[in-house]
């Protein structure tokens, strides 16, 4: 591969690739735990709700500034600065007492996360540009990160739930090796710059070399690029914000609420309680793969209700399920089916996003909030009904997903 033919970058890929299995480790063991540190630390289902929402939160704040930060103090220092965020954060689940220590902990791992997150993709962007099997490779192995953590605590914990803080010790390793990492790291020479907004962008060959393709206010379709906030005035700017915000309060409920659900209504065992984490992510890297092939035969129109029908149709029937097999089942189709859901949906949205500078900040902002608020919701009525009704909330917004799914299919036949 050309684009490691010397050894900075060779471990500036190494680096990200294993940060990357780490950051999915990290975002799963979220939900896979919370049972687990719920139990030993006396957690109500309200204060659980809320330390879940707190990790998105510090997902979005640093997805948000550490690109301002990176172009302030340096990129390396800023990953440094927001990565060392994760060790820490396992060591105050470990030796922490106290919520508000638990509650710092799990913000703190959305603070890694988050940055994590874009330094890895500016990082990837600048080795390969322009190589898209590079970048899925990249978010391949977030994935792989994010199965592989519920096998590894279901193996550390097996009959012994005490266990659980051994699992917190494997992590705060890995948060030491990803730190070390980009320590020792070499930066290398970027060719990023940093827009006006703080977000890093990737600059081609003919821009590196001190000239530009296309003139400063056009694009490669001649579409004239707008500063302004025209995009408020689109419809499908707001429907596609109402359907990433419920496709999230959708997602975020059921990876941050799925394990303590099983776990504690006892419909099949501990131990594939946490394996259901596994399962979803094995069939939602699977539906990604085949969305991805799939959208080049077929209109995205078609594609994405039937997306949504799918999500509708497992997460009900999960509702009901009672049998092992059919809780398994229901999981596999509910991944397979909101896999390409998000990216689908953006796609929509490719003439806004490229007539408008700031339309993307925005539909990304205001989608977000869908991840911070649903876990919060789903513990307040699960403290004061039972955690049953707290995930049947969660339907409420599948369905919401899928009426704004067959809005923007519509809009999009008039645009």
């Amino acid at each position: 591969m050309e684009f490691l033919s010397d050894r900075s970058s060779k471990q500036r890929f190494i680096t990200t690739y294993f940060a990357f299995i780490a950051n999915g480790m990290l975002a799963l063991s979220v939900g896979s735990l919370l049972p687990f540190i719920r139990d030993a630390r006396g957690l109500n289902y309200a204060f659980a709700g809320l330390i879940v929402s707190l990790h998105s939160v510090g997902n979005f704040c640093s997805s948000f500034f550490s690109g301002i930060l990176a172009a302030s103090i340096g990129r390396k220092r800023s990953i440094l600065l927001f990565d060392i965020c994760f060790p820490v954060a396992y060591l105050l689940i470990i030796a922490g007492r106290g919520n508000f220590l638990i509650a710092l902990a799990f913000l703190l791992t959305g603070l890694a996360r988050g940055a994590n997150s874009n330094y890895c993709n500016a990082v990837i962007n600048e080795l390969a540009p322009g190589k898209a099997w590079i970048l899925n490779g990249l978010h391949a192995m977030f994935s792989v990160g994010a199965f592989l953590f519920p096998i590894i605590l279901t193996l550390i914990t097996k009959n012994d739930p005490a266990r659980w803080v051994i699992a917190c010790g494997f992590m705060l390793v890995m948060g030491i090796l990803s730190f070390t990492l980009y320590a020792i790291c070499p930066q290398g020479e970027t060719n990023a710059s940093v827009d006006q907004n703080g977000t890093e962008k990737t600059l081609d060959s003919d821009e590196t070399n001190g000239k530009k393709t296309e003139p400063e206010n056009k694009i490669t379709d001649d579409i004239e690029i707008d500063k302004g906030f025209g995009f408020f005035k689109e419809k499908i700017f707001w429907i596609t914000i109402l359907t990433l915000f419920f496709y999230l309060c959708a997602e975020q409920g059921v990876i941050g609420w799925m394990v303590t659900y099983f776990t504690d209504t006892g419909f099949i065992s501990k131990s594939l309680s946490q394996l259901t984490a596994s399962i979803l992510w094995i069939m939602m890297l699977t539906g990604r793969l085949l969305v991805a092939w799939a959208s080049t035969r077929v209109d995205k129109r078609k594609l994405l209700p039937i997306m949504g029908i799918g999500i509708v149709f497992f997460f009900i029937l999960l509702l009901f399920a009672r049998s092992a097999a059919l809780i398994v089942v229901c999981i596999m189709g509910f991944g397979f089916s909101m896999a390409g859901i998000y990216p689908t949906t953006v796609s929509f949205t490719g003439k806004l996003i490229r007539k408008y500078s700031l339309a993307w900040s925005f539909i990304l902002t205001m989608a977000s909030f869908g991840s911070i608020l649903m876990p919060s919701i789903i513990g307040h009525i699960a403290e004061n009904a039972g955690i049953y009704y707290g995930i049947c909330s969660d339907a409420a917004a599948v369905v919401l997903d899928f009426i704004c799914i067959l809005a923007l299919v519509r809009v999009s036949k008039e645009t």
